[in-house]
Order: C-alpha cells, then sequence, then structure tokens
C-alpha cells in the first residue's frame, strides 16, 4: 500500500512565528508603557531642585520642611498669610530646608479659565531653574497678589520673576516647560492619615504629615528639632 509523502506545513509554521513575533512585540509594548508611566518626569538640572522629590529647596537647616501648594488656592492663599512669617523667620534663623512643591489642583477644572494653577506652578520651577536664590522672593510675591479670577498673565509672571532676581525665565514660562513635573507634583500630595485625601496646603515637617491648627508656633516652630 502507498504511503503518502510527508510534507512540510510551511504555511502553518509561518503563522506560528508571526502569532509568537506578534505576541513578543505587544509584551514589550506594555513594559515599555509601565515603564513611561512609571518614569519619573524631568527635573530642571539645578542645585535648587531636588532630584528624587521634584521639591525646590529654600535654606539650609537640618529640619525638612515640605509644603504642597497651589497659588490660586484660597486657602493656599490664607495659609501663606498666616504661617508665612514662621517660616520666613525659621529660615532667616538657618533651622529649616523649605521644600516648595508648587501643584496645580484648582487647574483640574480650569476655574480661571487660564489655566492659572498651573503656568503659575510651571512658572516657579523656570525661576528656580534659572537662578535658585530667586525661587523664594517669586513665590512670596505671587501669593501676595491674592490671585482671583483669571490669575496672572505670563507676562506678569515674567515681570514677577525678573523682580526677584530671575533674568532668564521668560522662555520657559511661555512654553510649559515643566508641565509634566508640576502635573506629577499634583499626584503625589501626601494624604491625611486621618481622612485617607489629599488637597493643599499640605504641610510635612521631618515626615511628619502636620494637621494644621492655625497655630504657627505650634504647627511648625514647636516640631522643629
Amino acid at each position: 500500500m502507498a504511503t503518502a509523502a510527508h510534507k512540510t506545513n510551511w504555511f502553518a509554521i509561518w503563522v506560528s512565528v508571526a502569532v509568537v513575533a506578534i505576541i513578543a512585540l505587544l509584551i514589550g509594548l506594555v513594559v515599555w508603557m509601565n515603564n513611561a508611566a512609571t518614569a519619573p518626569a524631568a527635573r530642571p538640572d539645578s542645585d535648587g531642585i531636588n532630584q528624587e522629590t521634584g521639591g525646590i529647596a529654600v535654606g539650609t537647616g537640618s529640619n525638612q520642611v515640605d509644603l504642597y501648594f497651589d497659588f490660586y488656592c484660597p486657602h493656599c492663599q490664607e495659609f501663606e498669610v498666616a504661617y508665612g512669617p514662621t517660616i520666613e523667620e525659621e529660615l532667616e534663623a538657618g533651622s529649616i530646608t523649605l521644600n516648595l512643591h508648587p501643584v496645580a489642583l484648582s487647574g483640574l477644572n480650569a476655574a480661571s479659565g487660564t489655566d492659572f494653577s498651573k503656568r503659575s506652578a510651571n512658572a516657579l520651577y523656570c525661576v528656580a531653574d534659572d537662578e535658585p536664590t530667586a525661587a523664594f522672593p517669586f513665590y512670596t510675591a505671587v501669593f501676595a497678589t491674592n490671585p482671583t479670577g483669571a490669575g496672572l498673565t505670563d507676562e506678569e509672571l515674567v515681570s514677577m520673576a525678573e523682580d526677584a532676581g530671575s533674568t532668564g525665565a521668560a522662555d520657559c514660562i511661555a512654553d510649559r516647560t515643566w508641565d509634566d513635573l508640576v502635573a506629577e507634583q499634583t499626584q503625589n500630595i501626601p494624604t491625611d492619615p486621618t481622612t485617607g485625601s489629599a488637597g493643599t496646603p499640605t504641610l510635612v515637617i521631618n515626615d511628619e504629615y502636620i494637621s494644621l491648627t492655625g497655630d504657627p508656633a505650634a504647627d511648625i516652630s514647636a516640631r522643629l528639632q
């Protein structure tokens, strides 16, 4: 009895190879997307920026004070009025390093119609990158305007940056260079351990979340080592 000659099914082989290649490609794409999603946003290459946390460092004191804020946030403006003088006193005394974390919570709902929360946060990073010593004067100057409505224009932010000592931040402010970093900082606001919620202003001293009482001496000065 005659037997059929064995024939290699090349079509099936090539289909199998193609399927394996597609699966490998999809796995590689998923890995790349996961890595891209978890990779930290770029930071300004400046001595005034903490490359790990993205905080803008002011002062060199041993106590670490981290402040998360939104320039457009009314509660942050109230915080600056009540707590700002104490923070400045501690900076002048050399007891703290103030780590500023500008975020854009208000900008998430475009409350101002001009994306001011994100623009102003980006502007602070631009100033800190251009001239680190100008970051804190710029920060206090913006809050001093108590921005409402449309907030400040880019031109006004540039003018305030120059007054603070940063003369090379204009292009960075216009180009929104650090928007991704601002978005990352907004997602990284520490949560209140009692409520599990996150918002602004948030104050952390030496890794301890501070529940604000309205008493700057008790909330800040009394907690310093």
